[in-house]
C-alpha cells in the first residue's frame, strides 16, 4: 500500500487507499471532522448523489459511501494517474459509482444540476479553478444542494455569490473548508 489515507468510518472503515502520484489528498483526521460538521447538516445521507469532482484518490467520495447506504457516488478527475488510483480503491466496493475521465469544467452541468454534494478540492497551485468551477455550478446547482469547497487556508476568502448560504468555514492544517448550501 502506498500510503497511510484510509477510510475512518463505516462498514469499509480502515481500508487502505491508494494515491495517485503527486496527490495532496485530504488528510484522514481533517476528512473526518469535515463527516462530524456534515452530520449535523444533512438528515439522511442515503440515496443522495455525491459529486467528488477534482477526486484525486476519491477519498471523500468513498468515505461517503462508506458511511451512507443507497448513495450514488460520481467521481471526476482528469488525469489517468488518479482515475487509475479511484477504480483500485473502489475494487472491494460494492455500491453505485461512476468513474469519469474528464475535465470537471465541461460536465458542470450534467453533474451539477442533479448532485445533493458536490466536493471539491482543486489542486492548491490553481485557486482560480476551483473560483471558475464554482461560478458555473451556482448557475445550475438545485436549491439546497451542499457544497464543500477545499483550498488552501492562505488564499483569500474567495466571493461568494448571493445564492449560497455559508453553513460553515473551517481551517484544519493547511486546509480550509467552505461548506455552502444553495438557496
Amino acid at each position: 500500500m502506498d500510503s497511510k489515507l484510509q477510510i475512518i468510518s463505516g462498514k469499509y472503515r480502515g481500508k487502505k487507499l491508494h494515491l495517485p502520484g503527486g496527490a495532496r489528498p485530504t488528510q484522514n483526521m481533517a476528512r473526518g471532522a469535515l463527516f462530524n460538521i456534515l452530520l449535523g447538516i444533512i438528515e439522511n445521507g442515503g440515496g443522495a448523489t455525491v459529486w467528488d469532482v477534482f477526486a484525486g484518490s476519491g477519498a471523500f467520495g468513498l468515505e461517503y459511501l462508506s458511511r451512507f447506504n443507497d448513495a450514488n457516488v460520481i467521481f471526476t478527475d482528469n488525469s489517468n494517474k488518479s482515475i487509475d488510483a479511484i477504480k483500485k480503491n473502489l475494487a472491494s466496493v460494492t455500491e453505485l459509482a461512476t468513474v469519469e475521465f474528464i475535465n470537471a469544467l465541461f460536465v458542470v452541468e450534467k453533474y451539477g444540476a442533479t448532485a445533493d454534494l458536490i466536493f471539491i478540492d482543486p489542486p492548491y497551485a490553481d485557486f482560480n479553478l476551483g473560483v471558475l468551477f464554482v461560478k458555473k455550478l451556482t448557475k445550475v446547482a438545485k436549491p439546497g444542494a451542499i457544497l464543500i469547497w477545499e483550498f488552501e487556508n492562505i488564499n483569500d476568502t474567495p466571493e461568494i455569490d448571493g445564492s449560497w448560504e455559508l453553513l460553515k468555514d473551517k481551517i484544519y492544517g493547511r486546509a480550509r473548508f467552505l461548506v455552502l448550501r444553495k438557496i
